[in-house]
């Protein structure tokens, strides 16, 4: 019986789906699907009506490199596991003696935690400074040698490190140690004037292919783009929700350039860059900054569109922050003024937390609204 009137009530809900459904699948999974499957063939003028099947050739081409790279992808992989392996052990290896010391010191004179994260910064610097040049020419004399040793002896660290319940106390500082690992595998990496990494690998290939650049290019652009623009969207709409004049009049300001059309806005933009008589270089000119082909250098070329575009998409993320501030019950922020807690508290231990759902939702839309980025491009260029 129950089973009968699940089956029931799932048909009906399909049955409402239905014409939704259809409709998707007719001018979105279906183009979708086809285009997958007209890549396969090879178009020309000459097979238009007549199209040759090729298999993947088509996908084989756009990784095909007009020059071959000077190096393996097996090189490439093996020096960089290698530099990121010997940062990591570095980085132990200091923060081990610097646990053992930190503990014995705050066991003798009490000091605080923030105390202890300042000598852990300032005791990395001098520790990097001190054994750089040491570190450094024995990888040029013995590299392989001193690979071996050195990682032979995370093993042993790390068994004095989960003793001494180092684990913990590593992961209370993970971002810390993050930056810490990054910062010497850079280092290290370029200051032994051997550029052969995997990122490396891509930047010279990128330079031999059309494809490899155009990803290259669409990345850099999101992950440039979609921070910028949900953190100034969060820091207008926090603005936004305080009790100051006008409130109204700069909500409708910060959204109009979202609904504005996007050509109008590109071809306003396109006037601003202008590297003869743009509004940007004129302003730079009162700073004594000669004029920037700003729509001409290709260096520019990826800022200059991240400006345009968070410019316009910054009104519909301070719009949707703002909703989600204003469904925050004020119970929260009473309860912790009652507590003495500060504003960055409140906005670290309540705002934050309960914006995680707007926040996903932002990010979500955000990052299909850059990797569908051509208007803008078109238009400028």
């Amino acid at each position: 019986m129950r089973r009968g009137k699940y089956l029931k009530e799932t048909l009906e809900g399909y049955l409402f789906l239905l014409p939704s459904l259809i409709i998707l699948g007719i001018f979105v999974i279906w183009p979708i699907f086809y285009s997958f499957f007209l890549s396969f063939f090879k178009w020309n003028f000459e097979n238009q009506r007549h199209p040759v099947f090729i298999g993947f050739k088509n996908y084989v081409d756009l990784f095909t490199l007009s020059e071959p790279l000077p190096y393996s992808f097996s090189i490439a992989l093996l020096y960089t596991l290698y530099y990121i392996l010997m940062s990591i052990s570095i980085i132990l290896s200091f923060a081990f003696v610097l646990f053992i010391f930190r503990g014995a010191m705050t066991r003798s004179f009490g000091w605080k935690k923030m105390i202890g994260d300042l000598l852990y910064f300032i005791a990395f610097l001098f520790f990097f400074i001190g054994l750089r040049r040491i570190l450094l020419n024995t990888i040029i004399a013995h590299q392989w040698m001193f690979c071996f040793v050195y990682f032979a002896s995370i093993p042993v660290f790390l068994w004095f490190f989960l003793k001494r319940d180092y684990g913990r106390w590593l992961k209370d500082r993970k971002l810390l140690t993050i930056v810490f690992i990054l910062i010497l595998y850079i280092t290290l990496k370029y200051a032994d004037h051997i550029q052969y990494g995997l990122w490396d690998l891509f930047c010279k290939a990128k330079e031999d292919s059309d494809f490899l650049k155009s990803i290259y290019n669409t990345f850099y652009y999101v992950f440039v783009s979609v921070p910028i623009t949900v953190t100034l969207g969060l820091l207008a709409a926090l603005l936004l929700n305080m009790n100051v004049k006008f409130r109204a009049f700069f909500r409708t300001a910060y959204f109009i350039p979202f609904v504005t059309s996007i050509v109008a806005v590109s071809l306003v933009w396109q006037w601003i860059y202008n590297d003869d008589y743009g509004l940007l270089n004129y302003i730079l000119s009162f700073f004594g900054i000669s004029k920037i082909a700003w729509l001409k250098d290709e260096r520019y070329t990826i800022p200059t569109i991240i400006v345009l575009s968070v410019w316009k998409s910054l009104g519909y993320d301070a719009v949707i922050f703002l909703a989600g501030l204003q469904s925050i019950d004020k119970f929260y922020y009473e309860a912790a003024d009652i507590d003495g807690a500060t504003r960055w508290q409140k906005f670290m231990y309540i705002t934050w937390p309960l914006l995680s759902p707007t926040t996903f939702f932002i990010l979500i839309i955000s990052i299909i609204g850059a990797f569908k980025v051509f208007t803008q491009v078109y238009v400028l260029y």
